[in-house]
Order: C-alpha cells, then sequence, then structure tokens
C-alpha cells in the first residue's frame, strides 16, 4: 500500500488531509496517511499560543499569531468549496472575521471530514532521506522523547513559511535601552500602549502590526521601508519613513534623515523558507515569492516528483488555493494526474516564473495568482467556486485599502460558493477592542 507523509496540520496540511478523505468518501482506495505535527493541537499558524522562543521541550514556537487579529482579508476569498461559512455557522457572519471565528471554521471542515485520526501531535520530523525509492523519515515524540523511524512513497512538506523569522540587526542595536522584538514574537499590542514604536517592514504583517499597535493606544507609530512604502493614508500618529540606518541611544536615525524617540522596535522583515529536516537535493530554497521556483504546478518538486509542497506561495488568495493545490497533490500521488515529460515541466515552470517576473502591481500580482489558482482548480474535483468573483473582491479590497486603512474592513463582500451577501459589523473595526467569537457573532 502506497504510504503518504504529511508534514503539518495547518491549512494546508488539513487540505490534503480532507482531499484524501473526499477521495475515500467516494469509494476510492486511497493511501496510509502520517501527518505529523509539532505543536500538541492542529490549525497551525491559526492556533494561537501566548508563548514565544520555545515551548516546553525545547522546540523553537513556530507560531507567529497574535491576540487582537482580525482577518485582513474578506473571508469570502478564502471561503472552503465544499464547506461553507454559512453551513458552519448557520448564519451569514460578517466580512472580516477575528482569530478565533476563523480558526473555528477551518477547524470545523476537519472535525466534520474526521481526519485528526491521521496526526501525531507533538511529534517533530529531525530527517528525511530519500533512497532512490523511499523516503525514510525520522521523528521525535517530544513528550516521550523517543525517536522513531519509518518509510514512505510520498512526503508532502505542508509546513507553511510563516514560522521562522528573518531577523536583521542594525548599528546600536546592541545599546538600545528599550525593547526590540520581531513579529513573530509580537502577541498583544496592549504591551506598546503610550509607547513611541517602530515597526520596521512594507508587508502585510508591518501594516497590520502597526495598525494594532496604534488602535490599542501607542503614542506613535512609525514605519520604516527598505524599498516602497505602503502609501496608505495613515492616521495623524503614524507615519512611514525610510528605511532605519541607525540608533543612538533611544533615538532612531533613519535613511532620509527622520530622526525619532523610540521605546520599541518592532521588526517585521519577513520569514524564512527553512526545512532543515531534508537533504539539500529535495529542499525548496526561494525568497517570498507568487511563483517560487523548481516547483511544477507551484506543488511538485521538480527533481523528485514523489515530494510535493503545499502553500509556499506568497498568497493573496489562502485556503482555497491551499485546497487546489492539495486536490491536485492528491491526484498525482493517487496516479489520476501523470506528470508530463521534464521539458515540458520546465517549459511550464519557465512560463509562469516569465509571467510573474513581469508583473508590477498588486492589480497584476492578483491577477496572476488567479489564473494560477484556476490552472489548478480545472485538473481536480475541488468543487466549484466564483474564482472570478473573488478576483474582483480583492481589487476591491485594495481599493478599500487605498481609500481608508482603517475602515477597509467595514465593507461587506458576498460569497463565491452560496452567494450570500456578509452583513456590516455591528462595530466598527477600530472601535472593536473584544476580538472573541461570542462578541462577533452577537448582534448589538
Amino acid at each position: 500500500m502506497t504510504k503518504v507523509a504529511i508534514i503539518g496540520s495547518g491549512p494546508c496540511g488539513l487540505s490534503i488531509l480532507r482531499a484524501f478523505q473526499q477521495a475515500e468518501e467516494k469509494g476510492q482506495k486511497i493511501p496510509k496517511l502520517v501527518c505529523y505535527e509539532k505543536q500538541d493541537d492542529w490549525g497551525g499558524l491559526w492556533n494561537y499560543s501566548w508563548r514565544t522562543g520555545s515551548d516546553q521541550y525545547g522546540d523553537p514556537i513556530p507560531n507567529s499569531m497574535y491576540r487582537y487579529l482580525w482577518s485582513n482579508g474578506p473571508k469570502e476569498c478564502l471561503e472552503f468549496a465544499d464547506y461553507s461559512f454559512d453551513e458552519h455557522f448557520k448564519q451569514p457572519i460578517p466580512s472580516f472575521p477575528p482569530r478565533e471565528v476563523l480558526y473555528d471554521y477551518i477547524l470545523g471542515r476537519a472535525k466534520k471530514a474526521n481526519i485528526k485520526k491521521y496526526i501525531k501531535f507533538n511529534t517533530t520530523v529531525n530527517q528525511v532521506k530519500f533512497n532512490g525509492n523511499m523516503f525514510e523519515v525520522s521523528s521525535l515524540n517530544k513528550k516521550d522523547n523517543t525517536v522513531t523511524r519509518n518509510n514512505f512513497d510520498y512526503i508532502v512538506v505542508a509546513t507553511g513559511h510563516f514560522s521562522v523569522p528573518y531577523i536583521p540587526e542594525y548599528k546600536g542595536m546592541k545599546t538600545f535601552p528599550g525593547r526590540i522584538l520581531h513579529g513573530h514574537d509580537f502577541r498583544d499590542a496592549e504591551e506598546f500602549r503610550n509607547k513611541e514604536v517602530i515597526v520596521l517592514g512594507s508587508s502585510y504583517s508591518a501594516e497590520d502590526i502597526a495598525l494594532q499597535c496604534y488602535k490599542y493606544g501607542a503614542k506613535s507609530v512609525t514605519i520604516g521601508y527598505r524599498n516602497n512604502p505602503m502609501g496608505f493614508k495613515w492616521p495623524d500618529e503614524m507615519k512611514e519613513v525610510h528605511y532605519l540606518d541607525r540608533l543612538e541611544g533611544k533615538k532612531a536615525i533613519f535613511k532620509d534623515g527622520h530622526e525619532q524617540n523610540v521605546d520599541a522596535i518592532i521588526l517585521c522583515s519577513g520569514y524564512l523558507h527553512h526545512f532543515p529536516y531534508l537533504e539539500e537535493n529535495l529542499k525548496l530554497k526561494t525568497g517570498n515569492r507568487l511563483y517560487p521556483p523548481k516547483l511544477y504546478k507551484g506543488v511538485v518538486w521538480q527533481d523528485n516528483h514523489k515530494i510535493m509542497y503545499l502553500g509556499m506561495q506568497d498568497q493573496f488568495h489562502t485556503f482555497n488555493m491551499f485546497d487546489c493545490q492539495a486536490w491536485f497533490a492528491r491526484d498525482v500521488i493517487m496516479n489520476k494526474i501523470h506528470l508530463p515529460s521534464e521539458e515540458k515541466i520546465q517549459d511550464d515552470i519557465n512560463k509562469w516564473m516569465t509571467q510573474e517576473e513581469a508583473l508590477e502591481d498588486p492589480i497584476q500580482m492578483i491577477d496572476f495568482q488567479t489564473e494560477y489558482t484556476k490552472d489548478l482548480h480545472a485538473v481536480s474535483d475541488y468543487p466549484n467556486i466564483d474564482f472570478e468573483l473573488i478576483r474582483e473582491h480583492f481589487k476591491s479590497w485594495e481599493h478599500h485599502k487605498e481609500e481608508n486603512i482603517m475602515t477597509y474592513r467595514n465593507n461587506s463582500f458576498a460569497s463565491a460558493v452560496t452567494g450570500t451577501k456578509a452583513p456590516i459589523h455591528h462595530t466598527p473595526w477600530a472601535e472593536a477592542m473584544d476580538d472573541s467569537m461570542y462578541t462577533f457573532m452577537k448582534s448589538k
């Protein structure tokens, strides 16, 4: 019997477990599945932990989730085609839910599919070796400190790429008397109330952490960008300046000459694609981009078609794109999709990478990733979902952010699965200090 090892039980790992379970539901014989999860619970990034640094077993914390996080994109753009928000919550809910609500939704499908039985929790994969025919997976059960070795026909890497932070250093950091942390270790914006905060970065985490600090009472928030500013219309207490040059005591001096007193520095400098357990010839090496190299259809490792990667792209699309990848990977493993020649694989990778390298703005990037996701969707039995509507939602969302970065979450979108139009949330995001599911779900 074919054996498949899945590394990680976050959204990507749960997607492929659900894909196999759906095939079994349809009467097909599926492989033996083992999913390794280093945390003590499922849900990956969405499984909030107060911990930073290491867990109780000395393992680095993979979790970057923080309190008060609300979805920064419309939930209608990430909805599962086979499990709608309507089905889960039994009522329409607003378009930008907080973390606890999305976590409940992700796990709702996983529980309905009864896929927890495949997951080995508190189990870290230490090494994956390929012997020319099979993979040997060495794993550590952290609870009883035992190492197990098992052989598998296929490996699915579903760890995501937002758990190992990239941490740069700037002159003056060693003598800076305030707090320095990476966004990976950010847990609660309340810590920075009445503080002068600098956020270094210009991507989604910098945007959201800066807004969180402002929302929960930071005295000022200065965002330092390296290449291009985000360019939003920030509130008066927020500004963007060119990147940090150095620190002198509690004073930050930026490349454009701006000087700023600072109590805390939050590094939103990104994450590494980090797979220390994989042999070099199996290891994806890439920065954060929409089409990583050497992955056929963004999934199958070009140099060894028995190892697949899910969710390794920079992302507009998320959960339903992971699903399309997972359904594709499942069908390759089950011989329902036959891969073309090496030459055609290379041509296909080159085609997508050439297109990606020509992209100039977020609208073109949305179009690119929508076309990529539709390309995958077309070759599997993943249920119908209106990706054209999702494309338009993403573009409207971008325009809403440009209009007002503080109010974009107060808008409403229609489901690409059921057509249901979301209600407007009872409290504008900037005033919604309680992010609990209880408060979010009740009508005011």
